[in-house]
């Protein structure tokens, strides 16, 4: 069964919107939402089902969304867009709707590798390498997540010590986008005054990455495996600013960010996919829309992904305000992302035996969503953060026993 045709999504996306939340963004902001998921609809949104199957990450769309200002959208450093938070996370649900490997990719390079610069960077850093990285013409990767240092980052095993004017950096990481087709990575590592963040290019004698395959999920998107032997690096390569793991988390709080809004994208691509369906097969003599079961169904996934939408806008006017705390990042990242994936489970069984061909997105969109849920935080993680906050009493460690 043929995809709804452009007018239906429309008109379904239109209903969906079930408290008219449009309203809540300017001109502005939904002039560049719709920009952006113009670029999504004609560049990515034919392919992406291709990428996925061939595990391809499309190297030939990063310089023309360089050129469109999709990358670093909300930094404001030398030839940055320097947008708004919430012009962010409008764009990270657009290009998630597609696949979140690509929107992967925008958080990857945005708010990691180049949030890292932009936030603790020298000034000669941030003029030599943020403008390229921009353009797309520089792929940065962040190297913080090591084999036996996942939710644990305090524990990681990679070091760096100095030698004269130089540092020398041993270790693994795993599980880092882009690594395989980056120039630069920003690497962290464990030094005598505590945890350090470096910008090392990629063909340094030393460093090598390895991409992780087969995959189940992130298809459409690159994960490495990252050996890192006697890689030299002068002082000038470190980041000035960054001391301990608040560093490496700033920038993973700016990624945890954008994925709750990213997530809503896969939602909504899901259930629009699933509505269109519903309306057009028909069983038992009507449309499999008009059954009530299949309402309930669609009912329960617009009112989710409402809800999500006024979290990721709440959080973002916070966030653009200043008064962003990390714990209600996390609020985002665990909710939206763990409604998305029981929306696009949910989709897939509307679509039936159907629902398992790629033709149709949810089983895809579901499958990503296992590895968004993961990274940057699992939901226990961000269980655990709420947790403490609500009650005071950290639990995040294990009792001892003596």
């Amino acid at each position: 069964m043929s995809a709804p045709s452009e007018q239906r999504t429309s008109d379904i996306r239109t209903r969906a919107d079930l408290l008219g939340l449009d309203s809540l963004f300017s001109s502005a902001e939904l002039a560049f939402r719709d920009e952006v998921r113009g670029f999504v609809d004609e560049a990515i949104r034919p392919h992406v089902a291709d990428w996925f199957e061939r595990a391809e990450f499309p190297r030939e769309i990063v310089a023309e969304m360089g050129s469109r200002g999709y990358l670093g959208i909300h930094l404001d450093s030398p030839g940055c867009p320097g947008r708004s938070a919430v012009d962010y996370g409008l764009a990270s649900l657009e290009f998630e709707a597609a696949d979140a490997g690509i929107r992967t990719f925008v958080s990857v390079q945005g708010s990691l590798a180049m949030g890292a610069i932009h936030h603790w960077g020298s000034a000669e850093q941030k003029a030599e390498h943020l403008p390229a990285m921009a353009r797309g013409e520089v792929i940065g990767c962040f190297g913080l997540t090591e084999p036996n240092a996942g939710s644990d980052p305090s524990s990681m095993e990679t070091v760096a010590r100095r030698d004269g004017d130089d540092w020398i950096i041993s270790g693994r990481k795993r599980w880092i986008g882009l690594a395989t087709i980056a120039q630069l990575a920003v690497i962290w590592a464990r030094t005598e005054d505590g945890v350090r963040g470096f910008v090392v290019p990629t063909d340094s004698p030393g460093f090598a990455a390895t991409a992780i395959e087969p995959k189940f999920a992130m298809r459409a998107s690159i994960q490495c495996e990252i050996e890192l032997t006697d890689v030299r690096v002068p002082d000038s390569a470190r980041l000035p600013g960054a001391e301990g793991l608040s560093g490496p988390f700033t920038c993973l709080n700016d990624a945890r960010y954008g994925i709750m809004w990213g997530v809503l994208g896969a939602a909504r691509d899901s259930y629009e996919t699933a509505c269109g369906y519903a309306l057009e097969r028909e069983q038992f003599g009507a449309p499999i829309a008009s059954f009530q079961l299949t309402q309930r169904k669609l009912v329960d996934m617009a009112l989710d992904i409402q809800r999500g939408l006024l979290v990721a806008e709440r959080t973002g006017r916070l966030k653009d305000a200043g008064e962003l705390d990390p714990v209600q990042i996390s609020v985002g990242k665990l909710a939206n992302t763990r409604d998305a994936i029981a929306i696009c489970r949910e989709a897939r069984t509307i679509l039936g035996g159907n629902g398992v061909s790629a033709e149709h997105s949810p089983q895809r969109h579901a499958n990503n969503l296992e590895a968004v849920r993961t990274y940057e935080g699992t939901d226990e993680v961000h269980t655990l953060i709420l947790g403490a906050h609500l009650t005071g009493i950290p639990a995040f460690n294990p009792p001892r026993e003596d």
